[in-house]
């Protein structure tokens, strides 16, 4: 199967939000991510939340991070936490290592199927919005775990200190 650009659908319907994501996501969407992520945590009767990535070949970090900022989104409002859907043995290894567990159900099955999905629209963002994004995905990747955040410090001190000289300049 070739690796095709990422693309999401969505559904609601009875209280359940049903995130939906295809090929290879990675931070050109994460401005639909962040808009799905502030949108549920404003949705009235809302019950519980599906992402299921089971044809999803790849997921950046920039992603992961925003899906992590559903689930932070969402804790306390729920009865449970949110539940991933995945198949793929590599990423489900990578949400293993990342912390994704505390966080999410992690399942490689959904409950129920649900074949009315629409596609969202991608949302542009400059680069500047990018830049807030990425740094923004990593930060929240950063309090999951001790793992991630060994791993993605320098990559947001390098972000920090980009805006810091942008600011001077």
């Amino acid at each position: 199967m070739k690796v095709h650009e990422g693309r999401l659908k969505a559904a609601f319907d009875s209280g359940v939000f049903i995130l939906k994501l295809f090929g290879d996501v990675r931070l050109t969407l994460c401005a639909t991510l962040d808009n799905q992520a502030q949108m549920l945590a404003d949705t009235p009767g809302l019950r519980a939340v599906m992402i299921d990535l089971r044809d999803t070949t790849n997921v950046d970090s920039t992603a992961l991070g925003f899906l992590a900022k559903v689930a932070m989104a969402l804790r306390g409002r729920l009865e449970q936490p949110p539940t991933i859907v995945a198949d793929n043995p590599d990423i489900k290894r990578m949400l293993e290592v990342m912390g994704f567990a505390s966080f999410f159900t992690l399942v490689e099955q959904p409950i129920v199927e649900i074949e009315e999905l629409e596609e969202l629209p991608e949302l542009q963002a400059d680069e500047e919005g990018m830049r807030k994004r990425i740094l923004e995905a990593h930060r929240i990747l950063m309090h999951m775990n001790e793992h991630n955040r060994e791993e993605f410090q320098p990559l947001v001190e390098m972000l920090e200190s980009q805006r810091t000289s942008d600011h001077q300049a």
